[in-house]
């Protein structure tokens, strides 16, 4: 009953992939990101295969290329709350985002284009010695997007896309275990996998006069089915009977489905202006569930709460033609967290964000340009944490996030 008890403990807080607010990687475009992340309603060439394929075929070139890397570099602190002074500090990799898109013209109606991004995955690193070490030490996740795209110009200032999504994904997550062996080393588990998830992306753009559009888009929720994940566990060997050698598991992640409305208006001929609201669907992650392939006394499937509910991205970015040479950008967005109350882990530290970001693009000829963009992000401090482990503290999070691409159009 102990050794049940004691797993089922473990189990609850392991998440393969929590993700959140942190974890939807919104750094498809530096064009984009300098603005605030807006473009649904915006005609922004190759890259609206992923900001709305309905505005592809009404890109003003007839081919176009861009790619783009985005580093992040993340920062997470950890405080016990009082009267405990502990302190805990992340020491997390740097993220590498990128995005890739290329699009052509195959008719006057027609075009098509693809796309491969990263629109969710990152590294946490907490460390193997910290307090919260049997929650999480370290945990990494990505998940590239591939997308085929074509969109067909209804009329002159109306159209529609649609492209098909495949998503391969991999994660990997150690842990500290509560079990010590006669030298006083901990027990320690690490598990990792690999899988495929599809889905869809459609929108529909709306250029309603020279100075106003309107964008809808929707990305469809994918499934991560995890099967054959493995579990290694390193235990005293009095223990390594409840814990098999070569075990897998199986869980399904959800990556959630994003409605986004943007609106774009050009006041005068050197200034657009972009809005988004991006309602992302997360009441979809309510659990994570885990399938033992071989199970004992002490380790039995888990069904783990998380509880997520939908939360919303206001977004706002401008940009102005300073010259021949030069395009100046800034943006602002807040961004909500789905995490509710009580259910705040140190594998997700998911609090309210403000973004602020600029940009520029240097047009080096006519057809190629060089696109840079800094985005820093700002979490609101959050106390709270997971009440099923009794684990509370208070969360700071930040993110500096420079960014550079390229474009070739023509």
């Amino acid at each position: 009953m102990k050794k049940n008890l004691l797993i089922g403990y473990l189990f609850l807080l392991c998440s393969i992939a929590g993700y959140s607010e942190g974890y939807q990687v919104n750094l498809q475009g530096e064009r984009q990101t300098g603005m605030g992340h807006v473009g649904t309603g915006l005609n922004f060439g190759a890259s609206n295969i992923h900001f709305n394929p309905g505005a592809l075929s009404l890109m003003k070139k007839n081919w176009d290329f861009s790619f783009g890397v985005s580093p992040i570099f993340s920062n997470n602190t950890f405080q016990k709350l009082p009267p405990s002074t502990y302190e805990a500090y992340s020491d997390n990799p740097v993220g590498t985002p990128f995005y890739f898109y290329g699009a052509g013209r195959i008719s006057d109606r027609f075009t098509a284009g693809i796309g491969v991004t990263t629109p969710y995955g990152n590294s946490l690193v907490w460390g193997d010695d910290w307090d919260g070490r049997y929650l999480i030490q370290d945990i990494s996740f990505h998940a590239i997007f591939i997308q085929p795209t074509l969109s067909f110009k209804i009329l002159d200032n109306l159209s529609i896309g649609a492209g098909f999504t495949f998503a391969p994904g991999s994660v990997e997550l150690n842990k500290a275990l509560p079990l010590q062996g006669q030298n006083g080393e901990e027990g320690q588990v690490e598990l990792s996998g690999s899988t495929i998830g599809y889905g869809f992306n459609v929108g529909l753009y709306f250029q309603a006069s020279e100075k106003f559009s309107v964008g809808v888009d929707y990305r469809s929720k994918i499934d991560m089915n995890m099967d054959g994940g493995e579990a290694d566990f390193t235990v005293p060997e009095s223990m390594s009977e409840y814990f098999p050698e070569d075990n897998t598991f199986s869980a399904t992640l959800p990556l959630p489905a994003n409605l986004v409305i943007g609106l774009g208006w050009n006041p005068s001929e050197k200034l657009t202006i972009g809005f988004d609201f991006q309602y992302v669907f997360w009441s979809a992650y309510q659990s994570l569930d885990f399938d033992f392939e071989k199970n004992t006394e002490a380790l039995q499937d888990s069904h783990n709460p998380r509880n997520f509910h939908n939360s919303a991205t206001y977004r706002i970015g401008a940009e102005y033609h300073l010259s021949d040479k030069f395009d100046l950008r800034a943006g602002f967005y807040y961004d909500q967290t789905p995490i509710p109350e009580d259910y705040l882990s140190p594998e997700t530290p998911g609090t309210n964000k403000y973004g602020m970001s600029g940009g520029l693009s240097w047009y080096i000829t006519k057809k190629f340009s060089l696109d840079l963009s800094f985005l820093y992000i700002q979490g609101q401090k959050r106390e709270d944490g997971y009440e099923l482990a009794n684990f509370y503290g208070t969360y700071y999070t930040n993110a500096f996030i420079p960014g550079f691409g390229l474009n070739y159009k023509f």
